[in-house]
């Protein structure tokens, strides 16, 4: 967790059975509202990720982009968009993972990493971790290397930041939440 960690925490807003019953929604709208608290946010990834020599952020589709892109830009180093299928224009590689109800599949560019490129991967929020890892396979056959996974929230009881360990991975996450919480 970062030094802010707790006052991001308290500025997401939970939501009660949202989008069906039984889920409590963390929405992040009001973090990126308060201009003191998205700062705080991305000052706390530029303070963990300034010294490790990273060449590219690549951010999930779409809230992983609102935190990837100023990263990358303070960190000086290139942005690149993790899609979900049939948004890139250019030659592509996809990675099929499972939902709960399905499966759904992500995109990159081909060209997207030279080998052996230092990538961090960020999404505002692990949950099962499936979104995460599909996107940790694609980078490696792109030639990437993962430093680390991060987020802005972590929602352990849901298994996907252990998941995301277990393969290999290295997690951060701003702050974490508890289903009862």
């Amino acid at each position: 967790m970062s030094i802010y960690g707790d006052y991001i925490k308290s500025v997401i807003r939970t939501v009660p059975d949202w989008p069906e019953q039984g889920v409590n929604f963390r929405d992040i709208t009001p973090l990126l509202q308060n201009s003191s608290a998205f700062r705080k946010l991305i000052d706390s990834f530029v303070h963990r990720y300034q010294d490790m020599n990273l060449d590219a952020i690549a951010s999930i589709d779409a809230r992983g982009f609102i935190i990837g892109a100023p990263l990358a830009y303070e960190l000086g180093c290139s942005f690149v968009p993790v899609r979900k299928k049939g948004k890139l224009p250019f030659k592509t590689i996809s990675e099929t993972y499972k939902l709960e109800y399905g499966h759904s599949e992500v995109e990159l560019h081909s060209d997207a990493f030279h080998q052996d490129d230092r990538i961090l991967l960020m999404d505002d929020l692990i949950a099962t971790g499936g979104t995460m890892l599909a996107a940790a396979n694609l980078i490696q056959r792109c030639g990437g290397h993962v430093v680390e996974t991060a987020t802005i929230i972590d929602l352990p009881e849901l298994g996907g930041s252990q998941k995301i360990r277990d393969a290999g991975y290295s997690v951060f996450a701003v702050c974490s939440f508890t289903e009862d919480e």
